[in-house]
């Protein structure tokens, strides 16, 4: 067994845990921790996307009272119904989207420099709104995640698109999206939380079948021992730290707003920047 790689794998999956949920970009941190530790070959983007199964099933942990409350009464007229026909509307853009364009951003926005640009420019948007959102004298229109209809859904969905641009944070864009949208803080964020589920499920599903269908096709590559090792550890650890990530983010969205999270982004965005630009690091 390949020790080295399996720490990696042990890093990654640190990584991915902590910041699938917040919104600070999990993709572009895998991305640089990958560059980082010099994490590369045909199955790494695999890898990296197949371990945030780890941080979803954290997820259904979680809330899996409400899931089975859904799952039970799918074909009741009620809220768990609404809710489950939410998900799936908010699910639908990204999940046409990525099958369209999927490979294209793969190949030319997946590096260093556009995470680090796509940080910055998501901190200063994190900084804007959340500026206009201290000046609105109203209460949000939508105090929980029950109460929101079709249209605000597919809205968030819509938002969530924008996160295929690596840097950019699929979690950001659909909680900063939902306070655009009237959403509460714990509405937008309980909200991402569940459309997290079928949207990683299905990139993790779809990502697999990739490498799999290039196992087969591609001598020159094999599916080896340590990658199945691997694979495990990451899941696991991915699934541990981001079940603490759960609980304390929304313990810390019903008194903060999100501008800590706008400041590290747009820090950490420079330090890549500067690194590369001074020729520390080779990204």
């Amino acid at each position: 067994m390949d020790i080295v790689y399996q720490i990696k794998a042990f890093i990654l999956g640190i990584v991915e845990g902590l910041t699938e949920f917040l919104p600070i970009s999990s993709t572009g941190h895998l991305i640089i921790a990958g560059d980082l530790l010099n994490f590369n070959g045909p199955e790494v983007n695999t890898f990296s996307i197949a371990i945030q199964a780890g941080a979803i099933f954290a997820v259904c942990w979680f809330y899996r009272v409400k899931l089975w409350n859904i799952l039970i009464h799918l074909f009741e007229r009620g809220k768990d119904q609404q809710l489950a026909i939410n998900i799936v509307v908010a699910f639908l853009p990204a999940a046409i989207l990525g099958v369209l364009l999927a490979d294209l951003i793969e190949e030319l926005l997946f590096n260093p420099i556009t995470v680090a640009i796509a940080l910055v420019i998501g901190g200063l948007i994190i900084f804007w709104i959340e500026n206009m959102h201290a000046k609105r004298t109203y209460a949000p229109r939508v105090q929980n995640m029950d109460d929101m209809t079709v249209k605000d859904a597919f809205l968030v969905g819509c938002m969530q698109c924008i996160a295929m641009i690596p840097g950019t944070s699929r979690s950001g864009s659909t909680i900063i999206g939902g306070l655009v949208l009237g959403l509460s803080r714990k509405a937008a964020t309980e909200f991402s939380f569940f459309l997290a589920i079928p949207t990683i499920f299905g990139a993790t599903v779809y990502s697999l079948a990739k490498i799999f269908l290039r196992v087969s096709n591609e001598h020159s590559f094999v599916w080896t021992t340590d990658m199945t090792i691997g694979f495990i550890v990451g899941f696991v650890v991915s699934f541990i730290s981001a079940l603490i990530v759960v609980k304390w983010l929304l313990r810390y969205v019903s008194s903060n707003d999100f501008k800590s999270f706008g400041w590290y982004r747009i820090i950490f965005g420079f330090v890549i920047l500067g690194t590369h630009y001074s020729g520390l690091v080779q990204w």
